[in-house]
């Protein structure tokens, strides 16, 4: 197609999600308390895992960069969904989608293969126990961080820069409610098919690997625990390995339906659902998953309310403060 026949695109028109009647006024107010249940949830845990001393350990670093990471998803799409929806608006800019396009595949891929370094370092942690201070010590744990957020970078930073060197030249609208590549890549007025299978094959490589690995180490982890003598132990290594099964299970089962199954086989309204589910829904659930599994980080947060409360109590009434810290707890 000659280039007099495309056009510059300055504006994308962004499907939102609710429109002003009665019943999506009230799904819009459940996605805006959810949104700000996961960035309290995840504030809070990260907040609890640097300042507990007895949080400062492998796991509890990388969990901090996975709330780091929820933290971000929904920060990426809702706050510009709220505001066209209040606004009356349904317009992003070619550089705010490109954004939202980047950070979102940033964060995805970071995220994945995070998990994946989590399950080994659960492996670690119950299939050689006594190597564990060794095998993951802090630059160790320094490398897998900086690997999982320049993987981010890396295939975010390719993958948009082609995405977005497509011509764009019929209708502006995005069948979705925020900028997502596959979103995008249906409004190309080119053949799109190479790279889209292109795209399929990396997704295969950045879900599947990253996946194999995490059933590589927790099969080792099965086999680890079901060969324990103590009762007590079986049930701590399953209380922490299933808090991080079920993060696994939520963040993949979403990403394998988004970038391995092939578009005709889900329609854009189940694409909205799916994104809303991984951009939104697990970001919230991840910390309630961790703090209601693991004692440490429930203990943490007792600890945290009570001396909040003797303070207030102590700032009112006066008198002698016991620091809740100092209190033993079974």
């Amino acid at each position: 197609m000659g280039e007099s026949n495309q056009s510059v695109i300055l504006d994308f028109i962004l499907m939102g999600l609710f429109s002003h009647s009665g019943p999506h006024l009230v799904l819009f107010s459940l996605v805006a308390a959810v949104f700000t249940m996961g960035l309290l949830g995840n504030a809070i845990l990260l907040f609890l895992i640097f300042t507990d001393s007895r949080l400062h350990t492998p796991m509890y670093f990388l969990l901090s960069q996975l709330s780091l990471l929820d933290v971000g998803f929904p920060l990426v799409t809702i706050p510009k969904m709220t505001a066209n929806f209040l606004q009356g608006e349904d317009s992003i800019s070619f550089g705010g989608c490109a954004a939202q396009m980047f950070f979102l595949m940033l964060l995805g891929v970071s995220e994945g293969v995070l998990l994946s370094l989590m399950s080994y370092d659960r492996y670690v942690a119950v299939c050689h126990p006594l190597h564990y201070p060794v095998l993951m010590r802090q630059q160790v744990c320094l490398l897998m961080v900086g690997t999982s957020w320049l993987a981010g970078v890396f295939v975010a930073s390719i993958q948009t820069s082609i995405t977005l060197h497509f011509p764009y030249c019929a209708s502006h609208t995005v069948d979705h409610f925020f900028c997502e590549l596959p979103a995008l890549l249906k409004l190309s007025c080119v053949d799109t098919s190479g790279y889209e299978l292109a795209l399929c094959i990396s997704g295969v490589l950045i879900l599947l690997l990253p996946l194999s690995l995490i059933v590589t180490s927790y099969s080792h982890v099965l086999g680890a625990v079901l060969g324990m003598h103590s009762a007590e132990a079986q049930y701590k290594a399953f209380t922490t390995c299933s808090s991080h099964i079920t993060v696994v299970g939520l963040f993949y089962g979403a990403a394998v339906f988004m970038y391995m199954v092939p578009g005709s086989y889900h329609s854009p309204q189940q694409d909205n659902v799916v994104s809303l589910f991984y951009s939104l829904v697990t970001p919230t659930l991840n910390p309630l998953i961790y703090s209601l599994r693991n004692r440490e980080v429930r203990v943490a947060l007792v600890k945290v309310l009570s001396r909040t409360v003797f303070r207030s109590k102590r700032r009112h009434h006066g008198g002698c403060w016991i620091d809740p810290g100092t209190l033993p707890y079974s």
